[in-house]
């Protein structure tokens, strides 16, 4: 039996389904678990040591966040993303985001900005510290409750979904390559613009962010390497 590089010992005082989604998570940021291949339960369960039951449910929740998707009597099957969906993904939060941090820019108080600061310095810390689990989630914190300024909750749900549909594979090789601490520098780079009260500034800061996180998903994807199937047994592909 073979073993996920990215999990860590699952305890009783955790709750097994919340733990086993952290570290298929993971196993999918380090590009672990391959986009299109499908991969069930029960021999993912023999990976953890657990049950096939909490990893069923995790991959449900998994599901629910576009990450993966059922396919009856055999698995879930990790979804994928062409270049041409992130190339409309871009877009769509280039459209969306960009004007909506300039208006943010004009209307939000400098507490409000200010509360932010912490979850950029956590974005940083993560990237620092090659905490890609804690990179991606302090990220999403930081852009959705600075969205949230905006105060328009459809917005926010709709950069939500994209976000989830558009995630990056291969982060690993980005982390190691020092790739990602200057996209992190760049959320305190758009704070300071915002507080400024350069609204113009902050948009175009904001377009440059994601155009990087276009550029930074394109050359982790393309530097995937394919392991042979032989050398993948623990994450027992279907």
């Amino acid at each position: 039996m073979g073993e996920l590089k990215h999990r860590s010992l699952i305890t009783a005082q955790e709750r097994l389904r919340d733990q086993v989604a952290h570290q298929l998570r993971a196993a999918l940021i380090a590009g672990e678990l391959r986009p299109g291949s499908v991969y069930s339960a029960p021999g993912l369960a023999a990976d953890f040591g657990v049950s096939a039951t909490p990893v069923r449910e995790a991959m449900l929740d998994l599901a629910r966040e576009g990450l993966v998707e059922p396919v009856r009597n055999k698995g879930f099957r990790i979804t994928e993303v062409s270049e041409r969906d992130l190339d409309q993904y871009t877009e769509i939060r280039a459209l969306i985001e960009a004007p909506v941090i300039g208006r943010i820019t004009r209307t939000a108080t400098r507490e409000q900005l200010e509360a932010l600061r912490p979850i950029a310095q956590e974005i940083v810390a993560a990237a620092r510290a090659h905490d890609l689990i804690g990179y991606l989630e302090a990220d999403r914190r930081f852009h959705l409750e600075l969205l949230g300024l905006s105060g328009n909750d459809r917005l926010v749900e709709t950069v939500g979904d994209l976000r989830k549909r558009s995630r990056l594979y291969g982060l690993t090789r980005l982390d190691e390559r020092n790739q990602l601490l200057p996209s992190a520098e760049e959320h305190l780079e758009l704070l300071d613009l915002m507080l400024t009260g350069d609204a113009e500034a902050a948009e175009d800061c904001m377009a440059r962010h994601l155009g990087h996180i276009r550029s930074l998903w394109a050359q982790g994807r393309d530097d995937r390497t394919v392991p042979n199937p032989q050398d993948r047994q623990g994450l027992h592909q279907d």
